[in-house]
């Protein structure tokens, strides 16, 4: 629970301000909601917002629009997705929101107890399956990761007391790209060997709330934790697993997602580890298996219909 336990069985409160409150900004304000926090959750359009959630309209890539903010929040998680993969999104969603969030504290003259960005893996560019964590210089081989290190740097020399977390590729409902490839029978090739590397969308939530709470009750964060599950595997080996569980016949091979954008590393995670995070679905064969298991009984469904067609 993320708060001070005052001796009577409850909890200081605090405001938090999540920016960017879609479904990682959504599924964190739910811990907070249930643990008696104010949240506020800041998007361009804010509506469909979790229950107990306090609308606030924002865009980050608009000065006026910060400076309308009249907040004072405690924390602020800022959780932005990009409009786009494409480098003007990019640009305006993370280094220039960023920039403008820090304009906007320091118009305040107001100073957070923490800050948490959600960055990305993607600052590390390696290719040839080395291992990475916090301490492995980032090395970024395309614009997303070049612009997810400018923010982290923006952020890191204003001073203020912030974290990045770099989250590896989430996946969970609404995430199912892979699932969708292997029923359809497309497979990434084994040679060359690319790792992957995941984490569940519900242990993202459960990272934020679980960093938050080592912050309010005063510890000292790092200012980089790499945030993924324990399982780093080459994504043909996944993907011949969720086959096998499937019952589906590979007929095509696919480029990976890893290939494309030239990056095949291992995340190594032992600093959040080392905090006391405990996973919810340690490896992608703990989160997968309840959607697969869907899927087949769909796979199953709809051969008995076509025999019935027949």
């Amino acid at each position: 629970m993320f708060g001070n336990d005052r001796g009577d069985g409850k909890v200081d409160a605090q405001e938090i301000l999540i920016v960017g409150c879609g479904d990682i900004g959504g599924r964190t304000a739910q811990g907070l909601i249930n643990a008696g926090h104010s949240v506020y959750g800041a998007r361009r359009n804010p509506q469909n917002l979790p229950d107990g959630v306090q609308p606030v309209t924002l865009d980050v890539s608009d000065k006026e629009s910060w400076q309308a903010l009249t907040l004072s929040p405690d924390f602020i998680v800022y959780s932005v997705a990009a409009g786009g993969f494409a480098e003007e999104a990019y640009q305006a969603a993370y280094s220039d929101g960023i920039a403008n969030m820090l304009d906007w504290l320091k118009a305040r003259q107001h100073q957070p107890k923490h800050i948490l960005f959600v960055s990305s893996t993607s600052v590390y560019g390696q290719g040839e399956g080395e291992e990475v964590d916090e301490n492995t210089e980032p090395k970024p081989a395309g614009f997303a990761g070049r612009i997810m290190l400018q923010a982290e740097e923006r952020l890191r020399k204003s001073n203020l007391p912030a974290t990045s977390v770099r989250f590896s590729g989430i996946y969970g409902p609404g995430r199912d790209m892979l699932i969708r490839q292997v029923r359809q029978g497309r497979m990434a090739p084994e040679i060359p060997v690319m790792y992957s590397n995941r984490i569940h969308s519900d242990d993202c939530a459960g990272v934020l709330n679980h960093l938050l709470m080592l912050a309010q009750s005063g510890q000292t964060l790092d200012n980089i934790y790499l945030a993924t599950d324990q399982a780093s595997e080459p994504i043909h080996e996944v993907m011949s697993w969720m086959a096998d569980i499937l019952q589906v016949i590979p007929t095509e091979m696919v480029e990976s997602p890893t290939r494309r954008r030239a990056s095949s590393k291992r995340c190594i995670n032992k600093r959040l580890l080392a905090t006391g995070y405990q996973f919810i679905y340690p490896t992608y064969k703990d989160g997968y298996i309840d959607a697969l298991k869907k899927v087949k009984k769909e796979i199953a469904e709809e051969k008995e219909r076509a025999k019935i067609y027949d």
